[in-house]
């Protein structure tokens, strides 16, 4: 079952991380729907997000909360939107994504591009936060 993810973890292609702990790993979607898209995983591999213990799900989640707090501190927005989708990587993964309107958490919106060192500046605002 290994994803991309599984080798985002394991260093074999970059990301821009965000936060991480022994288990979950917070970084930027690389085609964010918004300014400051993020995806929060756990270092496990699991397929679908009620597969996980219970324990384990719940962790994630106050993992997610963390990253969420320090996105509201550094990116201009109303809310941080959370999205729980599963079919397009075959690993748990959660959005979190930086809202004004209900619009915004739309993903068959067109993919936003931001540059290499505006990827950098985002995760190193949201990290230097958490």
């Amino acid at each position: 079952m290994t994803s991309i993810f599984t080798k985002i973890i394991q260093g074999s292609i970059p990301s821009y991380k965000v936060g991480e702990n022994d288990s979950f790993l917070a970084f930027l979607d690389i085609n964010p729907i918004a300014y400051g898209h993020v995806l929060v995983i756990p270092k496990k591999e699991i397929d679908y997000i009620f597969d996980m213990n219970s324990t384990d799900y719940l962790k994630l989640f106050d993992f997610a909360k963390k990253v969420a707090n320090a996105m509201e501190k550094v990116i201009f927005c109303q809310r941080i939107g959370i999205a729980v989708i599963g079919l397009e990587v075959p690993h748990v993964h959660i959005h979190l994504i930086p809202l004004n309107t209900i619009s915004d958490i739309n993903f068959e919106n067109e993919k936003l591009t931001f540059s290499d060192l505006k990827m950098n500046e985002i995760a190193h605002k949201i990290n230097s936060a958490i």
